[in-house]
């Protein structure tokens, strides 16, 4: 399968005085504002970073979701919380935080399947960065 997907950014000023919006093309985002305090301080708006980690988190879990069916089974849920981290102008760690309830599994192939999705979701290969992966198994 191939497919692409496109969204905008448009920017007016300077990097800390300026300001900016973003849209995607199924239209979830139209015109999001974001600005440098909405990346490095604390105002409303979106910034690149929480962006990533949606993407990470949404990609990540739609995968386990593939191998859990290709097991056998169906996730009663799953819930991904991404941690992406900036430092120095560059983002070098995420961490994801996966809860998932998942009947007629254990915890072992849970947690097999859920590294698998890791390593394998295809934002995680697309990051120059170190992933970690915490799990809690609901029985």
């Amino acid at each position: 399968m191939k497919f692409n997907r496109t969204a905008k950014a448009h920017w007016k000023g300077g990097g800390k005085d300026g300001k900016g919006s973003l849209t995607t093309e199924s239209g979830v985002l139209k015109e999001s504002h974001y600005a440098f305090k909405t990346r490095f301080e604390d105002a409303v708006g979106t910034n690149p970073e929480e962006l990533i980690g949606a993407a990470h988190a949404g990609c990540f879990t739609m995968q386990l979701s593939f191998f859990l069916v290709e097991e056998g089974f169906t996730a009663e849920s799953l819930d991904t919380q991404a941690r992406v981290y900036f430092e120095d102008g560059s983002i070098p760690k995420i961490e994801l935080e996966l809860k998932g309830k998942v009947p007629g599994m254990d915890e072992s192939k849970f947690k097999e399947l859920a590294t698998k999705a890791k390593e394998n979701c295809p934002v995680s290969k697309l990051l120059n960065a170190d992933i970690t992966l915490k799990t809690t198994f609901e029985s």
